[in-house]
């Protein structure tokens, strides 16, 4: 079992990705993978990748969210279904279509209404599904 569950920072980041706060998320979580081992250090990286691809999202770096997106993607291949409590599957299929979404824009789309549809961006009701850190109940 992980050491993560233990560390309340864990849980605050958690909360803050959960929240949209995804720089914030990403500051405390950049702080535990800095501490981190394996296997929970590639496990942090994917989770701050996606967080940081989402913050870009949001400012409309359609490259910076492509590639973000696409290697915490990678990372977390392997920590499928889950780990640390949180339902890796269920990140990685809110967030493969987001990725998907960003590549198949034409060149000079910034993905503003991607962002948009997230609620990431001031516009119409969000009409996409957000990635959120869903934490498993059972096995805790």
């Amino acid at each position: 079992m992980s050491d993560l569950l233990a560390d309340p920072r864990y849980h605050e980041g958690i909360a803050l990705f959960n929240q949209r706060q995804f720089y914030a998320c990403h500051d405390i979580f950049e702080a535990l993978w800095h501490e981190a081992i394996e296997p929970d250090r590639t496990f942090l990286q994917g989770i701050l990748q996606i967080a940081v691809g989402l913050h870009h999202l949001s400012n409309l770096n359609r490259r910076g969210a492509t590639i973000l997106l696409g290697e915490g993607g990678a990372r977390l291949q392997d920590y499928q279904p889950d780990y640390a409590a949180v339902d890796v599957s269920d990140l990685m299929a809110h967030s493969e279509p987001i990725l998907q979404s960003l590549q198949a824009l034409p060149d000079g789309d910034s993905g503003e209404a991607i962002a948009i549809g997230l609620g990431l961006r001031p516009g119409n009701a969000p009409n996409l599904s957000c990635p959120r850190l869903r934490l498993q109940t059972s096995g805790v």
